[in-house]
């Protein structure tokens, strides 16, 4: 019986560790945002890394490993994309469509996260093949349980496929 009880134990740390290697990118060109982002991630006790782009270009680069984000080691595929629709350069409308046209990336789940509340974008971002649409949360307590909420479902009830790098 405890040897079963320790095997219990230990598939569940492996996978703990397992979703706290998931990497999160959050692409927004929003400073506060991406700290606060930070912030609730941490508040939330998530041990996910979470790295930021601020843009649709730096997001694609981060993604292609080019430019500044050429080291795999150092900027892994990402396990879970939150991407904001409203940036310059390229927006992540642009940018969703560029993903999910990809083979080599269209699998990478995707959040859309922003202040939109607008009924086309909502169903353009699901036209597009996003994941989820959730509008930013007004307080740090309500973006602390979006992250929560995030991390229960993207990291403990489904499945995500495994890493392409």
């Amino acid at each position: 019986m405890k040897d079963e009880i320790k095997k219990l134990i230990e598939l569940r740390m492996m996978m703990e560790d397992k979703k706290a290697q998931i990497t999160i990118l959050m692409a927004d060109d929003d400073e506060d945002d991406r700290l606060m982002a930070q912030e609730a991630l941490e508040e939330a006790r998530l041990s996910n890394v979470i790295r930021f782009v601020e843009d649709g270009e730096e997001l694609m680069d981060f993604l292609n490993h080019k430019g500044k984000y050429t080291d795999k080691e150092k900027n892994p595929r990402p396990g879970l994309i939150l991407l904001d629709l409203n940036m310059p350069r390229k927006s992540g409308r642009e940018a969703l469509e560029e993903i999910k046209g990809d083979p080599k990336l269209r699998s990478i789940p995707i959040v859309v996260m922003t202040t939109s509340k607008a009924e086309e974008d909502i169903v353009r971002s699901y036209d597009l093949g996003v994941n989820s649409f959730i509008t930013k949360p007004v307080s740090f307590v309500g973006l602390v349980d979006v992250m929560q909420a995030l991390a229960k479902y993207w990291f403990e009830i489904v499945e995500l496929p495994p890493s392409k790098n």
